[in-house]
């Protein structure tokens, strides 16, 4: 191709580009939706978010408890309400079981028990077993052996 021939395309190509693109869309104006159509596009959107918003809760909430059996985990074993925000809880971490004292914005070790409590049939009962309504309570022996009552 000599210098003459391509000086000419060159020349074609730049004349071309001045004119104008060559393969031009044709320019498509957007109207915006109003109404009532919009209106229940936006509130379908909405449900559709909170919908998964709630699912999302709802899967963590049955997901947290899904590791409970392993090994060093804290299970409450029993717990008492001492007052209207305070409470007695007993929890078991490994093989240890601690007393805690929970109040607002403060939770305290009360004791370290030297047994493990099983339930409610390994508190000691100072009457006999005939008469098990009238035997002291978790609360009960809470409180004497704290010195409160």
């Amino acid at each position: 191709m000599s210098i003459a021939a391509s000086a000419v395309s060159l020349s074609w190509v730049t004349a071309g580009a001045a004119e104008g693109p060559l393969f031009a869309a044709p320019q498509a104006t957007v109207v915006p939706a109003t109404g009532a159509g919009s209106f229940v596009q936006v509130t379908i959107a909405l449900a559709i978010v909170l919908a998964a918003v709630f699912a999302a809760a709802w899967l963590m909430q049955r997901l947290r408890n899904f590791g409970g059996g392993q090994a060093g985990s804290i299970k409450v074993i029993t717990s008492v309400a001492l007052g209207p925000k305070e409470r007695a809880v007993v929890v078991q971490v490994g093989r240890q079981q601690l007393l805690l004292g929970v109040a607002p914005g403060r939770v305290s070790t009360l004791h370290v028990l030297a047994e493990p409590l099983s339930g409610q049939d390994s508190v000691p009962s100072a009457v006999p077993s005939g008469s098990r309504a009238e035997a002291p309570n978790f609360k009960a022996l809470l409180r004497k052996s704290l010195g409160l009552s």
